[in-house]
């Protein structure tokens, strides 16, 4: 997969130099276009975001009205709703990874005049997205800011809806932690009310991941949302809160299990294996599950487990993976297995030892095994 870095390059800072001069001859291209490519090549994908910045700020009109201007007009026409593969730089104008830089641009040139600077916004979202870029504005404006949101809910653009949920999600990554909103997101919530429903899948995603972002920190906020939203959802609400609660359900909650109909603790008995019992970074263990329903009636069950990871101390932290979702029938028995991957990820430190890995049903523990790594 091509590293996301290599999209912010020469051709790209030419494109928009081209661009900026095209909406005014008077635009310093040659001096904005030295400084973007000053050592460009040797850093990484967010440092050439604002190195581009960097250029676009010290060469912009020094008035805020018109620099936002000039990078507006340079814009080109907006995506399709939620067809991804239309925002891209054209002979017509801006688009796609282009637009990061602009977006950073605007956060500091118009952080002190936030009505131009969301306006800025508004119109470069619809060629890619302003998600990191409006965030600055959110902490330092917020009385303009939750006002403003409250009305782009409504917007003809399913990009600047988005911009709504995702702009504002607490702990959005690559982005600036949005600290007031983790301790108290109550000012999202009416937001994301009204975009649960929303037509654009590429906006109910934005809202199942905002809502998920709140469970990490108020998990009793989210599972009252399910109780009050799941009863009587269509199938588009049903799947945006299953995936909006995935870390409540992974965690056991008790209120999001009762919420999806898994609260009930399993009756019957479980054989849990785990093979083999001496592992090797780059394998992958063989997890098989025997189940035997004791109960007359039908049980949903969620399975997942746990991989208990040694650390570098020798302290055991678990990593909850999701399992199945199925129906038991009465009396039913029933053979799962599953291959877990035991190779290397960037996202983790693998250190040789003793793992466990637990069974969780309905998000009770009711069976563990072990496994010794080397590497």
């Amino acid at each position: 997969m091509e590293p996301f870095k290599n999209f912010i390059d020469a051709t790209l800072v030419r494109s928009i130099g081209t661009h900026l001069q095209r909406a005014d001859r008077r635009f310093a291209r040659r001096d904005f276009e030295a400084a973007a490519l000053d050592g460009l090549e040797t850093l990484e994908l967010k440092d050439r975001v604002r190195r581009i910045a960097d250029a676009l700020v010290a060469t912009l009109p020094d008035d805020i009205d018109r620099a936002c201007a000039l990078m507006e007009a340079a814009l080109g026409p907006p995506g399709d709703a939620d067809d991804l593969s239309t925002q891209r730089t054209s002979d017509a104008g801006l688009g796609g990874w282009a637009i990061w830089p602009l977006t950073e641009a605007v956060s500091r040139i118009a952080l002190d005049d936030p009505e131009r600077g969301l306006a800025a916004l508004h119109a470069m979202t619809q060629r890619s997205t302003a998600e990191f870029a409006i965030r600055p504005f959110i902490l330092r404006h917020p009385d303009v800011c939750w006002p403003t949101l409250a009305r782009w809910v409504h917007d003809p653009s399913a990009h600047v809806r988005r911009l709504v949920s995702e702009g504002s999600r607490p702990r959005l990554p690559w982005g600036l932690r949005l600290q007031p909103l983790v301790q108290d997101p109550t000012p999202t919530l009416p937001l994301l009310e009204a975009l649960q429903d929303d037509g654009s899948a590429y906006v109910r995603r934005s809202v199942a991941n905002h809502l998920n972002d709140i469970a990490k920190d108020h998990p009793a906020l989210v599972a009252g949302w399910l109780s009050r939203h799941l009863p009587g959802a269509s199938a588009d609400r049903t799947a945006l809160l299953r995936h909006a609660s995935r870390g409540l359900i992974k965690g056991g909650d008790a209120a999001a299990l009762a919420a999806w109909g898994l609260g009930q603790k399993f009756k019957g008995d479980v054989a849990w294996s785990v093979s083999p019992r001496r592992a090797h970074l780059g394998g992958a263990l063989a997890l098989g599950l025997d189940l035997h329903s004791r109960s007359a009636k039908p049980q949903r069950l969620a399975i997942d487990y746990a991989v208990h990871h040694v650390k570098a101390d020798g302290r055991l932290t678990p990593k909850v993976f999701k399992g199945w979702v199925i129906d038991l029938a009465p009396r039913e028995q029933r053979r799962l297995e599953r291959r877990h991957s035991l190779k290397a990820v960037t996202t983790r430190r693998y250190h040789a030892g003793r793992h466990l890995v637990d069974l969780r049903i309905n998000g009770q523990v009711l069976a563990e095994a072990a496994f010794d790594l080397s590497l």
